[in-house]
Parts: structure tokens; sequence; C-alpha cells
């Protein structure tokens, strides 16, 4: 008869090998040993067998018992050390009446009885069937045998080393590896959640983002007043004010279609839209829109009011209007030279006072600061979440990183989790504002490597002209600051926030040529339609047919003034001209407001009204003045320009500006409207009206500007239409159009 084999194992260790081996883990203990026999599992795992290192012999379990008992019950046996595994039955089911582990030796061959069986029901609900690592891994991954876990066995007693694949058939093994698993995908998320550093991507067709605004404050005081004024064309004349605002914005990339490119043969610039430029030519730009949403725009004004001295004052009390606004600031960005083409603002105010409508466009640089980003080149970084391609360009974002961009100095500081999201944090200043003591430019900022732009922004500005009294600012700072700065102060603080991003597919190719691009000779007048008037003539050339009195016949009325003009003819007539003109339509006569200025720097004006025709001229002169400042006689920098009658030709194109023709325009589409004024302006280098332009320029020459300006009444609409033009070459600086309603209208 066969004996049965007998193992000192328990029902949970042989089922957990039965799990390892891919085998049926029901059953009592005899059927789960024979099953792993006949599986081919060693009778030494099963613990049937045991190897003998003395006499290099295997013994079974009952051979060892007989030798023993011959060494006597009393003798004391070597514990094996204890191993915990999520199948042991004392870890699985410890007994409440035990206070220490019980100790099984070695020598014990006591089989099992029926009612030492746990009950096979628990025991199949207690064991984990999992997917295990491979039987056969790198030997590198180590897995600590019980040998290193436990104390050693003595010399006598010690075993050989296990392989890997008898660690992973041990059932201690088990809950090892399942630790390990456990610590190892601990360890993953934990890396994996570390902020890994990138390079911003470059803006697509299409993308958008949305935020929020808040914490908005705006203040600005004396001649900086007129940032906010002339951009909403508030009616009042503040010497100081200060706005609070909140509400949501939005930043998008127009993904242009093909109807954009008829100028193209193809659609390798797909997305681009087609732009003009100063000079009116057609460009191929890359076209993005910041719109802002304000539901509150609250406007606190402090009105000038005289004092018992009977100078100006600005009082403490301040009047408010309460109102909402919507802004929206589009810019043009010419896809091969990546420079601003042109920028528009829109905007809609309306609070207690009225409501404003306006439109604000600036060829080149513009904005909500006028023309403080031309002084202070990205400073208009801090009205919208700044885009982190043309910011950072391909600067790794890191920690610690650092670099300058667009006049500001910035350093990643760390990272900082924004709700569920890592971002890097980083801190910028402007480095103008600082080196010229005017205050502070601060930003910080969110970068996220999935968003094109900052997703979280906050601004604190704090300027004023008071700072550049200090002693750290060399002389020539101080005199470019008084010279070229407002006066007053200026502070701007707010927040944005990012709430949704949606990425387009197309990238934007910057820097890349494309067909029919408009060329030099396209842009720039003939030198033949230039004038060079400095040399000897008294003003600008004007012999416009579109106007009733251009200025070269108005100015055949000034010997007939006789001395109530002496100090402009006499000036005049001895090598002076008229650096500044101004006409008015008056009914249907011109009023010509000319100032002059002598050899000795000496300056006055005349007013003057001229009616008739050139046949049947009248002239009645209406009034005269001398200016307290001096300016600055220089004939020999005074450009060459075009006349103003070519000049309007060249305005009046609507290929070229169709906004300056229509109805609520400059323009009708045969000449000027009655009620739109013509001037000019020539400045050269030196002083004038205490302001010297060398002081902040080494070299610089003369230049001479165009301005076209019309006021009217549109229904209970006020409307005022304004244009800046460079009468060297006829390229428009910009134009705005501002209509008002008051309150009650």
């Amino acid at each position: 008869m066969v004996e049965t084999p007998t193992t000192p194992l328990t029902v949970a260790k042989l089922k957990a090998l039965c799990v390892l081996n891919d085998l049926s883990s029901t059953g009592k203990k005899a059927e789960l040993l024979e099953r792993l026999l006949e599986a081919g599992v060693d009778k030494e795992t099963l613990g049937i067998e045991v190897f003998d290192e003395e006499t290099a012999t295997f013994h079974s379990v009952t051979d060892e018992s007989d030798d023993i008992a011959e060494k006597g019950e009393s003798e004391e046996v070597e514990a094996e050390p204890v191993m915990l595994s999520l199948e042991d039955d004392d870890t699985m089911t410890p007994s409440v009446a035990e206070t220490k582990p019980s100790v099984r030796t070695k020598a014990s061959s006591t089989p099992l009885t029926q009612e030492d069986e746990p009950d096979d029901d628990i025991l199949e609900g207690e064991i984990l069937e999992a997917d295990l690592i491979d039987d056969e891994l790198p030997e590198e991954a180590a897995i600590p045998a019980p040998e290193e876990l436990a104390p050693q066995d003595s010399p006598s007693t010690a075993k050989a080393p296990l392989t890997l694949r008898e660690m992973l058939q041990r059932p201690q093994a088990v809950a090892v590896i399942l630790t390990l698993l456990i610590l190892g995908a601990g360890g993953w998320y934990y890396v994996n959640n570390q902020l890994e550093p990138f390079t911003a991507d470059s803006l697509r067709y299409g993308d958008e983002m949305r935020y929020v605004v808040s914490e908005g404050s705006f203040m600005a005081s004396d001649e900086y007043v007129t940032l906010i004024t002339d951009q909403l064309n508030d009616i009042e004349e503040y010497c100081k004010m200060r706005l609070l605002f909140d509400g949501t914005g939005s930043l998008a990339i127009t993904d242009g279609s093909t109807l954009e490119l008829t100028t193209q043969p193809n659609e390798d610039r797909l997305g681009a839209v087609a732009a003009k430029g100063g000079q009116g030519m057609t460009w191929l730009a890359v076209e993005s829109v910041n719109s802002f949403s304000f539901s509150k725009f609250n406007i606190y004004g402090h009105v000038p009011t005289t004092s018992v001295t009977g100078g100006q004052m600005c009082p403490d009390f301040a009047e408010g209007r309460e109102g909402t606004a919507d802004i929206g600031i589009t810019r043009w960005t010419e896809l091969r030279e990546q420079a601003t083409l042109s920028t528009q603002v829109d905007m809609t105010l309306q609070n207690t006072g009225g409501t404003y409508d306006g439109t604000a466009m600036a060829y080149g640089v513009g904005g909500l600061l006028g023309g403080l980003e031309t002084l202070s080149p990205g400073l208009g970084l801090i009205l919208q979440p700044v885009e982190l391609a043309d910011f950072f360009g391909n600067n790794y974002i890191t920690n610690d990183a650092t670099g300058t961009s667009s006049g500001w100095e910035w350093r990643v500081i760390g990272s900082e989790k924004i709700g569920s999201t890592n971002m890097w944090k980083v801190t910028a200043s402007h480095r103008d504002i600082q080196d010229f003591c005017l205050g502070y430019a601060t930003m910080n900022l969110w970068l996220d490597a999935d968003s094109p732009w900052a997703a979280r922004q906050t601004v604190d500005v704090a300027i004023s002209s008071e700072e550049t009294s200090r002693s750290s600012c060399s002389e020539w700072q101080k005199r470019g600051i008084d010279a070229a700065l407002p006066e007053g102060e200026l502070e701007l603080h707010h927040a944005f926030e990012r709430t949704y991003l949606q990425r387009g597919v197309k990238q934007i190719e910057l820097g890349k040529s494309y067909d029919n691009r408009p060329q030099a000779n396209d842009l720039n007048p003939d030198e033949n339609d230039l004038v060079a008037w400095g040399v000897d003539e008294d003003h600008l050339p004007d012999n416009s047919t579109l106007r009733d009195h251009p200025l070269d016949l108005a100015m055949t009325c000034m010997d007939e003034f006789g001395s109530e003009a002496s100090g402009a003819t006499t000036a005049l007539d001895q090598n002076g001209y008229v650096w500044r003109a101004l006409n008015q339509k008056n009914v249907s006569a011109t009023e010509w407001n000319i100032s002059w200025v002598a050899t000795d720097n000496t300056a006055g004006w005349v007013l003057f009204s001229v009616s008739g025709d050139a046949s049947n001229l009248q002239c009645e002169y209406l009034s005269r003045g001398a200016y307290d400042d001096s300016v600055t006689h220089n004939r020999d920098s005074i450009p060459e320009v075009l006349p103003l009658e070519q000049l309007e030709a060249r305005l009046m194109n609507q290929q070229r500006f169709a906004d300056l023709t229509g109805e609520e325009a400059l323009f009708t589409s045969t000449g000027l409207h009655d009620d739109t004024r013509v001037g000019y302006l020539v400045v050269v280098p030196g002083s004038g009206f205490g302001f010297d332009i060398t002081d902040i320029f080494d070299s610089v020459t003369g230049a001479t500007t165009v301005d076209m300006q019309r006021q009217w009444d549109g229904g209970d609409w006020d409307h005022t239409f304004s244009l800046l033009a460079d009468g060297t070459d006829g390229r428009v600086v910009g134009w705005t159009h501002i209509a008002v309603l008051e309150a009650g209208s």
C-alpha cells in the first residue's frame, strides 16, 4: 500500500501555491497536495522532503521526525523564524487568546486532523487571486529572501540560497510582491505629479482662452488722466480719477478662411487674414482679439476747482459714475516681419453720465495705454494674459530659470497648484520703470504647458513722476523723464484667471514670406512728389481743390493786415516760417490759425478769416498772440513732405483707407465733409514749450504731421472723428471715432 504523503504546510499555503501554479484552489488539504504533486511541484517546496546539507541528501518529513525523536523530546529545537504573509493562517485569522506567535519545530511530523483544518469556504474568499509578475524576472529585481528578512540560521541548519523562481513560489513572496507593487505605484504617482520643465508652445489658429478679471483698480492723476479720458472720451476734465472694474475676458486667434487669401495662389498660409497697414496696402497677418466685458466699470473723478487765490486745485471729493463696459482690442501682426501692423480698440461704456461708443485705430503699437506703450515698450503686456511663446521664446521653463523680454526681467521661482493643476510660477518686473526710478511694474505669472497664454496673472503697477528726484537716477535719465513722461501718478492692479481653454489645430508660422507682399515702391510716394519747402518757403504747400480756401491762397492775406499782424509779417519776411497751421470751416468762410517762428526763436500766432474766391478774396483779421515759451527756428531740419493736396488725395483713396470715407468719417465720395478741418505741425530738434527732444534722443531729425478732425451731431449722439498722418510719406499714424450720448438725451 502506497503511503499517503503528508506536509506541514497549512491549507492556506497550499491554496496559494495552487494559485501561483494556475491550479484550482478548492478542496481539502489532501486534494490540494495531490493536485500540486500531479502538477510537478517539487516535494521540497511542498514540505514533503527537506534537504540535509551535511549529507547532501533529501529526507522525507517522516524520516526527519524519527531522527529528532531519537535525540529525545527534551532536546531544545531551534525555532523557525516567523514570516507574516497574506496567506498565513495566523495572519488571516489571528487568535485573540494568543499573546505571542506559536513556534513550530522542524521535527514535527504529526499530520493535521480534520478538526485542525480551517473551513474551506472562508479561506476561499481570503485568497487574493491576482496576476503577478512573470517568473522570468531579471535577477536585478531583487526581492528580499526570507533569510534576509529573518534572523540567520545557525551554521548547522543553514539552507541553500533560493532561486528567484523558488522565492516566487513561496507564499510569503506574494505579500512582499504586493507590497512592492503598492509602494511602486505610489512612487510612480509621486514622480508623475512633479512639474515637468517645458518650452512654450506656439500659438495656433483657432486658439481661445476665457478668463475672469478680478480686483481691478486704476488710479491716475494730473496728465496721466488723459490716458483714460482720451480713450473713453469722458466728458469731464478730471484732475484725478479712479476706475474700479471686474468682469470677464477672452483671448482668441482668428482662424482665417480661404476668402482671406484672394492674393495668394495656394492655401499655404491658410489661417492668416488680410489686413491694412498705415500706407493702406494689404498684408497677411495673424489676428488676435482680446475682449473684455466688465460688469463693474465705475469711474470716480475729481473735478478741478478754483482756489481762493485764483489758481486751480484738485479737491479730495470725487464724484462717482457706476456703470458697465465692453472693450475689444484687436491686433494684426504681419506674418513675415512679425511687426504689429495695426491695433484697434472698440469700446462701449455705459454709466450714469451717459453712453460712450468709440473706435481707436493705431497703425503700429497702440492700445489702452496710448503713447505710454510707445515710450516704455512691453508695458502693454499688463493689459492681457501674457502670450508665452512671444514672452519666453525658446527658454526652458524650469525652476530658477531667468531671462529678459520686452523690457521685462523674469524668473521662475517654483511651482504652485492652481485648482487641480500644478503650474510654474514666474515673477517679472519692468526694467525701464525701475531704472528710471519711476516706481514699479511687476507681474506674477502661472504657466501651464498646455496653454499658450498665462493661465493666471496678477499685475501691480505704480508710476510717479516725483520718483525722478531720487539720487540713484543719473542726470540725463531725470532730464529725459521730466521731458517725456506725463506729470502725476498712475496705478494699476488686477488679476486674470483662466476658466476655459480651446486649442486650435494649425500652428502659426511667423517669419514666412508669401506672394504679392507689398514692396517698398508700393508704399512710399515718388521722390518727385516730395517738396523741400524748408529751404526758403514760408509754409507747407497747400493748393487743395477740395477746400475753398487752401493755405497758399489764405497766406496772401498777411500783407493786408499791416500792423495788426506786424510780428508775423516781420518774422516771415526775415526768414521765419509757419510751423503750425490749422483751418476751420465757418459757413462760407474759412478761419486759419497760423503759428510762426522767427530766426531769434520768438514765436506767436495769428487768427484770420478768408472768404470769396481767388478773384475776389476777402480777408478779415480776428486775433493774434505771442507764445511765452520759445520755439526753435531750424530750417535745415524741416523734412521733405507731400503737399497737403496730395496727402488728401491719398487718404481719400478707398482702396487704401476705406474707413476714412463715409457718413461717419472725414471724406465723402467727392471730397471732405464741410465740417472737416485740416492742419499740420512741424517739429525740429531743439526746444519748444520747455521741451527739447534732444534730451532724450542723441540724434533726431525733424518731423511733419498732418491732422484732420470732424465734429458733428447725429441725432442724440455727438460724434468726433480724428486722424493723424505722417506728412513725409502719407502713412496714417492712427484715427479715432467717438460717439457720446449724454444721460437724459
